[in-house]
């Protein structure tokens, strides 16, 4: 079994891309491994002759990425333009309600990350969430509040989403 270094020098190491940067570097590991261990800013750093500073001033500039193991499932809840204006909001409070939450970000058991994202380029199909990285269109609140339910195997969530 490969160790976590193992798959960061990996990872890295095997960009398709001709140009190796700090960005294109930490985007591979966390493609990966769905977030940026302290292991890979190290071996970023080492790669691309930057330092350890400058690799962590990348890292931490960009909201996207993880610097902890992701949980097991994934709701992302797009809110860009088309999303909005079909009924974006009321799709966040019904995922945000059925979380117990406030805003994005990951649950207290550790069995959820939610996120908002600008797009997931399918507004024709709009308001679009992505469940554990599938797409749902013309999602309504209540499916979304079923959706997540099953996700996390509470009651009311089996069998009652739209694909």
């Amino acid at each position: 079994m490969e160790t976590l270094n193992q798959r960061i020098a990996q990872a890295i190491h095997h960009q398709p891309q001709p140009t190796v940067t700090v960005l294109s570097s930490l985007l591979a590991v966390e493609d990966a491994l769905g977030y940026i261990p302290v292991e890979a800013v190290e071996q970023v750093a080492a790669l691309t002759h930057a330092t350890v500073n400058d690799v962590w001033a990348v890292a931490s500039f960009y909201p996207n990425f993880r610097f902890q193991p992701p949980c097991p499932h994934q709701v992302e809840i797009c809110w860009g333009p088309s999303c909005h204006l079909k009924g974006a909001s009321g799709v966040i409070a019904a995922v945000l309600d059925a979380l117990g939450m406030a805003g994005e970000g990951d649950t207290p058991d550790g069995g959820l990350t939610l996120r908002y994202n600008t797009c997931l380029g399918a507004c024709a199909q709009a308001p679009v969430t992505a469940f554990d990285h599938h797409l749902a269109g013309r999602m309504t609140p209540e499916q979304a509040r079923a959706r997540v339910q099953e996700l996390l195997g509470q009651p009311g969530g089996e069998n009652r989403h739209a694909r």
